[in-house]
C-alpha cells in the first residue's frame, strides 16, 4: 500500500468503451488495473481471465475495471487491429486502453510512468486516488477480491 496518487493513464485507443476514461474523472471510484500483453502466457492463462470475472462479478458495484494493453515487446505482432481480434475471441468486456508508444524507447507511456516491471501487472486504485496495491506477475484470485473489497469499504 502507498499513499502516491496514481499517474494518469496515457492511451492513444479504447475499446469496449464508449469514451476515454481518465482516472481524474474517476476519482470517487475505486479502479482495478490490469496491465497485460495478448502474447503474454500469464495474461492470457490467468490475468485477463481473472479481470474478466472481476469485471462480472463486481459489475453492480462502483469499481471500474480497466486493462491496458501495454506492448513492450513484439511491436509488430501486437497492434490493435491484432487486439481487436483478441478481445472478441476471448470476449472481454471490459473497456481496454492501448498504451500510448513510449517516446525514443519500447517501454509504452503508462508502464513507464508507473514503473511496471512487466506483464501482467495488477494495480489497485483507491477512490482518493492513491495506488493501493501494485503488483506483477500472477496475482492470486482471493488476495485480489480481497483487496477490491477493502478498496470498495473505503469512504
Amino acid at each position: 500500500m502507498t499513499t502516491d496518487i496514481a499517474p494518469e493513464l496515457s492511451v492513444s485507443e479504447w475499446l469496449n468503451t464508449e469514451k476515454p476514461l481518465t482516472l481524474a474523472d474517476l476519482r470517487g471510484r475505486p479502479v482495478l488495473l490490469h496491465a497485460f500483453q495478448m502474447l503474454c502466457p500469464g495474461c492470457v492463462s490467468h490475468g485477463t481471465p481473472q479481470t474478466q470475472r472481476a469485471h462480472d462479478m463486481f459489475r453492480n458495484t462502483d469499481l471500474q475495471v480497466i486493462g491496458l494493453h501495454t506492448v513492450f515487446e513484439h511491436h509488430a505482432a501486437m497492434t490493435p487491429v491484432s487486439l481487436k481480434a483478441f478481445v472478441h475471441e476471448n470476449r472481454l468486456t471490459f473497456p481496454i486502453g492501448v498504451d500510448t508508444a513510449g517516446v525514443d524507447s519500447p517501454i509504452p507511456a503508462t508502464m513507464a510512468s508507473y514503473g511496471m516491471r512487466g506483464t501482467p501487472t495488477l494495480i489497485v486504485i483507491r477512490r482518493n486516488g492513491t495506488v493501493y496495491h501494485h503488483g506483477f506477475g500472477q496475482q492470486d484470485d482471493m488476495a485480489v477480491g480481497a483487496m477490491i473489497a477493502a478498496v470498495l469499504g473505503e469512504t
